[in-house]
């Protein structure tokens, strides 16, 4: 799937502590969602998507995942805020 990685991710029973159900997930972890398009940065998916994911049968999240590649283009990608390296190239740069 280009830059996306799938996990399977395994939920725990907390009655008797073994594993209950095992599901892919493409969360980077990244957790944060684009106002523009209202896709998620990391994973690509809409808040609705990643909140009904667990009661999803596998078949759509499949067809969800492989949709997952072209959001994620759409998504503007970019630093939070400049780090003090990117700034001090750019001044540099802007300086010659």
């Amino acid at each position: 799937m280009g830059l996306h990685c799938l996990f399977r991710r395994t939920m725990w029973d907390r009655r008797n502590g073994t594993s209950s159900l095992s599901i892919e997930s493409p969360c980077i972890l990244v957790c944060s969602i684009d106002m523009k398009t209202g896709y998620c940065f990391g994973c690509g998916r809409t808040r609705d998507e990643i909140s009904g994911w667990i009661g999803m049968t596998p078949e759509a999240r499949r067809e969800i995942m492989a949709t997952l590649p072209a959001r994620l283009d759409m998504v503007e990608r970019r630093p939070r805020r400049e780090t003090r390296r990117a700034r001090m190239a750019r001044e540099r740069g802007a300086a010659e």
